[in-house]
């Protein structure tokens, strides 16, 4: 998957003072599969970037492509073909259903996908540390148990393209080191690559190349 940013600017952010480096308005174009670390203080746009990517915003000038096509373009149809299939997502309000059990977010998810059996979902949270959350409501979890929650859901899917906003936000380094190895296991067997967010810890993972903001 190639993405591509071309003179792109936030509605919300074209007031503020943006580093030549920054990814705002002067832009970059990257082929995954790729590891790559976005960088940048808070209030920089990192969650801006991750639903502009996704499609969940709209609010910007210039031009954003996935594979050669302008997103603005793409219909209803081709967008849930491209969650589907290519690009998942983990995003900081992480989108649970908080009325629902872990085990329930979790299925609801692979129903739509079938890309993993219950057993390896099952390996999943136990390897995450949270195996005997499965029955729990998600509105009860702590936000580090809810975070993993989002994290195995993202990954019950095929995709090019993960995109992560500040997902170890909640956690300590062991545990964001072992979700991230869970992540990099995952991407590689997709064949895909990922854009972690991050306010500064880049949690010992080797990038390949850095957006900054």
């Amino acid at each position: 998957m190639k993405l591509e940013f071309k003179n792109v600017m936030p509605f919300p952010l074209k007031e503020y003072q943006h580093d030549d480096s920054s990814v705002w308005k002067s832009g970059f174009s990257l082929e995954f599969p790729k590891k790559v670390l976005l960088n940048a203080s808070s209030g920089k746009g990192k969650s801006t970037f991750v639903s502009t990517v996704y499609g969940l915003r709209k609010d910007y000038t210039g031009t954003v492509l996935l594979d050669e096509k302008p997103i603005n373009t793409l219909s209803i149809h081709e967008w849930i073909e491209l969650r589907r299939t290519k690009l998942s997502a983990i995003f900081q309000d992480l989108q649970l259903f908080p009325e629902l059990s872990v085990w329930e977010n979790l299925i609801l998810k692979n129903q739509l996908t079938n890309h993993k059996n219950e057993s390896e979902i099952e390996t999943m949270l136990v390897m995450l540390g949270i195996g005997d959350k499965k029955e729990q409501k998600c509105g009860t979890l702590s936000l580090g148990q809810q975070q993993r929650v989002a994290i195995i859901r993202s990954l019950l899917q095929p995709f090019e393209l993960l995109l992560m906003d500040e997902p170890f936000s909640h956690l300590d380094e062991g545990n964001a080191k072992i979700a991230l190895d869970l992540i990099e296991k995952e991407t590689d067997l997709n064949g895909g690559g990922f854009v972690l967010t991050s306010l500064g810890s880049y949690h010992g993972f080797t990038y390949d190349h850095e957006l900054k903001l």
